[in-house]
């Protein structure tokens, strides 16, 4: 099917930010041909859509397994603290969206977390009563600001990127809505509902309410679909379109949603699992099956990542996922085919083994020289130089002790304008996860940049995993509460 036959290519190109383009991009996706999901009760973890969503699938031997095509991000200003009627009021518009729209792929379904503003805003005494604290110290709290990464672009760290130098924004917002579905127009006909439109899937609703409470921010769009990218891509034809893999969801021509690289949604909430518990929050607790979002905004630097002749798909999928895989031959996850360049010069789906938190320190220091048949050891790599694997870095702080993952991605390709220089639409990273603290999320960060390793064993910037392609602009940290509390949480108590 030629799914991009109903937008032009001058379409895309004109549309800017906003409406227009979200509306475009909407136009270029094709509807899944989903099995019917299980009914049931609606989660208490918010995100906890396992049943909602159709099963894993299996991609050149990989499990793996897609939610809604679509993700609009809202941020949300509050214009004044928020009374018992507004808690009401939000409650009301909450559930009006699930009365109009199935909470389904095909229909919508709604998140809403809360950031350090919204908290600020009410009695110190009843959030401190009642915020989930760090067991590892109980004078912290689950909930903490974003702070810059190692490798974000900040004013005397000595960090500069070379296509999109934009200095990262630690945001501000109180409230952010989240609106997933397989449908573009189902996500912007809500998110017109909320500001006004008295309609709601076709029909006549009143709109919430809500007397001046919100000032919308800057919305954003995730768009998660097989080859969804590289239609884009052909929209705008970079110098890079055939090296965007067709048979990607993402921009860097990976697949990103392996079953065995999340976990499930109980090991992420304040009370965590049998395995993991980083909090003091108990099933009786105030946000209990609450967790902590962090969100933050990316811009890609695809010229540089796909760059001929250096960065052939050798080099790439080693930036993405480590240089000394065992059990293969030469330490890549998968060898090219082909120049390494047409065609994303490789496959786009690969399984992400996990080889122990040292994996990525073992192969900074390359220790055992080139990897190859005779001398298959963590402490070789494929070239014998030093090498930080992406997905390597990340899993230093990222897995439980028994190797099972203490986090859920909700990440995406974006393709628009926002913080870009010059202004132009460029690929982007929308970028969510779910993590049991935002001291967790901190830590996995700072390992995933190994600034620490890179500086110890003397790997060439260029060798360091993602970092040189990525721009964080913007991040903040949310509190994702039960959906027993959704609506303005702790406002019923005083």
């Amino acid at each position: 099917m030629d799914v991009g036959i109903r937008v032009s290519r001058r379409d895309v190109l004109r549309a800017g930010a906003g409406a227009a383009l979200m509306s475009a991009i909407g136009e270029l996706a094709w509807t899944p041909q989903r099995l019917a999901m299980a009914a049931g009760t609606l989660p208490n973890i918010q995100f906890d859509i396992g049943n909602f969503i159709p099963p894993a699938q299996t991609i050149n031997g990989v499990s793996v397994r897609f939610g809604p095509v679509f993700v609009l991000f809202v941020p949300l200003r509050l214009n004044r603290t928020p009374s018992r009627t507004d808690q009401t009021t939000l409650a009301n518009a909450l559930n009006t969206i699930e009365a109009h729209y199935a909470f389904s792929p095909s229909g919508v379904i709604p998140h809403i977390a809360y950031g350090l503003p919204y908290f600020n805003r009410l009695p110190s005494s009843v959030v401190s009563a009642n915020m989930p604290r760090l067991l590892s110290n109980t004078n912290r709290f689950a909930l903490e600001e974003a702070v810059p990464s190692p490798t974000d672009v900040v004013s005397g760290n000595g960090i500069t990127k070379d296509t999109f130098n934009v200095p990262v924004r630690i945001e501000s917002n109180d409230v952010v809505i989240m609106l997933r579905s397989d449908q573009q127009a189902n996500t912007s006909d809500v998110l017109s509902w909320l500001q006004g439109s008295g309609r709601l899937n076709g029909a006549a609703v009143a709109s919430p309410a809500f007397a001046g409470l919100f000032s919308f921010q800057t919305p954003r769009l995730q768009f998660t679909q097989i080859g969804m990218p590289r239609l884009i891509a052909s929209h705008f034809s970079p110098p890079y379109l055939d090296q965007v893999n067709g048979a990607s969801p993402m921009w860097m021509g990976f697949t990103d949603q392996q079953v065995n690289a999340s976990a499930a949604a109980p090991r992420v909430t304040f009370e965590g699992d049998s395995t993991v518990r980083l909090t003091n929050a108990t099933s009786s607790s105030y946000f209990a099956n609450g967790s902590i979002m962090h969100l933050s905004h990316n811009i890609e630097d695809l010229a540089q990542f796909y760059a001929r002749p250096d960065e052939d798909f050798n080099e790439r999928v080693q930036y993405m996922f480590r240089s000394n895989q065992l059990g293969t031959t030469h330490g890549v996850p998968a060898e090219q085919t082909g120049d390494g360049f047409s065609d994303g010069g490789g496959p786009a789906t690969l399984n992400n083994v996990f080889q122990g938190t040292a994996a990525a320190m073992r192969g900074a220091r390359a220790s055992g020289g080139v990897f190859a048949p005779g001398n298959q050891t963590l402490d070789a790599t494929f070239t014998g130089l030093g090498r930080i694997g992406h997905e390597a870095a990340l899993q230093r702080s990222s897995r439980a002790a028994d190797g099972s993952p203490i986090h859920i991605r909700m990440d995406g390709p974006g393709f628009d304008s926002m913080d870009v220089p010059d202004g132009s639409n460029q690929p982007k990273l929308q970028f969510a996860v779910f993590v049991p603290t935002a001291e967790f999320f901190r830590v996995m960060r700072v390992n995933q940049a190994s600034l620490d390793l890179q500086s110890q064993f003397n790997v060439a910037e260029d060798d360091n995993g993602l970092e040189r392609f990525i721009t964080a602009t913007r991040r903040q940290n949310f509190l994702v509460p039960p959906r027993v509390h959704r609506a303005f949480p702790l406002r019923e108590l005083f």
